[in-house]
């Protein structure tokens, strides 16, 4: 399957039979990301981390979440962007995924959560194959909202591929 069928079979596949996605929007460095709603489980304030030896620098901590230690990952890495200083606005979103067949709680640290929203279908797009300045895979779709685009990333790419880089350098 080529890259541009394997994007436009995700982008389709996000929707699901649904006209509309209800999200969660969130901001890194001045862009704004959405997550799907459903897989949100909670907004926390930001916690003490705890520094795992080793591990990569994209989830290179873990939390205390309601008595269960889960990663905490930071998508500006992911997406190649520089880390920052948390704020007053920085916030932890706590989402369960399914990974490699197995629900896991994932804490993603945000400069800022904005909205819960609706997001058309109608709006959105495949991301482009060039002019990117992140890896197309690691975004579902670009979703038009006034004069803004509301990336919508591709949690299952972004984890796979940093686990299986995290087990290649084991």
């Amino acid at each position: 399957m080529s890259a541009t069928a394997a994007t436009a079979e995700r982008f389709d596949n996000h929707w699901s039979f649904a006209e509309e996605v209800e999200v969660l929007t969130f901001d890194l460095n001045g862009e704004t990301f959405a997550l799907e709603a459903v897989i949100v489980q909670e907004i926390l304030d930001l916690l003490p981390e705890t520094a795992v030896p080793g591990s990569q620098p994209f989830v290179a901590s873990v939390i205390n979440f309601r008595g269960k230690v889960i990663p905490l990952a930071d998508l500006r890495l992911a997406f190649g962007m520089e880390a920052a200083e948390a704020t007053i606005d920085s916030r932890i979103i706590v989402i369960e995924i399914d990974l490699q067949g197995e629900q896991t709680l994932v804490g993603l640290r945000t400069d800022k959560v904005n909205e819960v929203t609706t997001l058309a279908k109608s709006a959105s797009e495949a991301p482009p194959s060039i002019g990117m300045r992140w890896r197309a895979d690691y975004i579902n779709c670009l979703v038009k909202r006034g004069g803004e685009f509301i990336i919508l990333p591709n949690l299952q790419a972004i984890f796979s591929s940093r686990h299986k880089a995290a087990g290649a350098a084991s």
